[in-house]
């Protein structure tokens, strides 16, 4: 494990894909305390206070995992973070909002983005870009439903030995996806919504719906309540 750290960058996801990833080592981390244009998922910005957070990117090179596997990685990282503030927070276990923002007593923790490189049909890297909100407490207005550990935990925390812990936790997840664990199961144990009947914006339209699961692929599947079956990819649903 290598870790790289910079005061500030515009965003750690942006600089690993500047590099040639092919000459990066598996598992090296970007870590920046301060991100000027950091970016979260749909292209939306990620608001994080400098110095107060946890935003930083592994390069990871799972060529063991098929391209058409590839959210097998989403669910690692996602049930690592889960694994990571279960501890920190034993009273308010966390929860996975399809398909990789953590939620804690519905509030959202800590964001995920991550791009992949194929060659042919194996993964030839991954940068994963994980935004996780530790010490800040005040957030802007147009955040939809923020929290901290700060603000769960009642006190601040050091950001470097909260960093390491959270790599351990990821590093562990990802050797058991290495030697092929089916981390499914888990996921489901996690995900937010699951088995209830919800509000969500579908293909132009506002539809109650119940999530059954998620497919192989990542797509997440809901039986809606005028019969239809769903199978929905990420632009294409949205919880209300």
């Amino acid at each position: 494990m290598t870790i790289l750290r910079f005061d500030s960058l515009e965003s750690t996801n942006r600089h690993c894909e500047a590099l040639d990833l092919q000459q990066v080592g598996d598992f090296t981390c970007v870590w920046a305390l301060e991100q000027t244009a950091g970016i979260g998922q749909r292209g939306n910005h990620w608001a994080a206070e400098a110095g107060r957070n946890l935003t930083f990117s592994l390069v990871l090179h799972p060529s063991f995992l098929p391209a058409a596997l590839q959210f097998r990685l989403t669910q690692a990282l996602s049930l690592a973070v889960c694994d990571f503030l279960s501890p920190l927070i034993p009273h308010l276990p966390p929860s996975i909002k399809w398909p990789n923002d953590i939620y804690v007593d519905g509030r959202k923790i800590c964001g995920m983005l991550t791009t992949t490189r194929l060659v042919g049909t194996r993964i030839e890297a991954a940068v994963c870009g994980i935004g996780l909100n530790v010490n800040q407490t005040a957030f802007p207005e147009w955040v939809p439903n923020p929290t901290s550990l700060a603000l769960l935990a009642g006190r601040e925390f050091e950001l470097e030995p909260l960093l390491h812990q959270l790599l351990a936790c990821i590093e562990a997840r990802y050797e058991a996806l290495r030697v092929g664990r089916d981390l499914g199961p888990e996921y489901l144990v996690h995900l937010l919504n699951l088995g209830v009947e919800a509000r969500y914006r579908y293909g132009g339209d506002e539809v109650s719906a119940t999530i059954t699961g998620v497919d192989p692929h990542g797509h997440l599947l809901l039986d809606a309540s005028d019969g239809r079956r769903l199978c929905c990819g990420m632009k294409e649903i949205a919880l209300l």
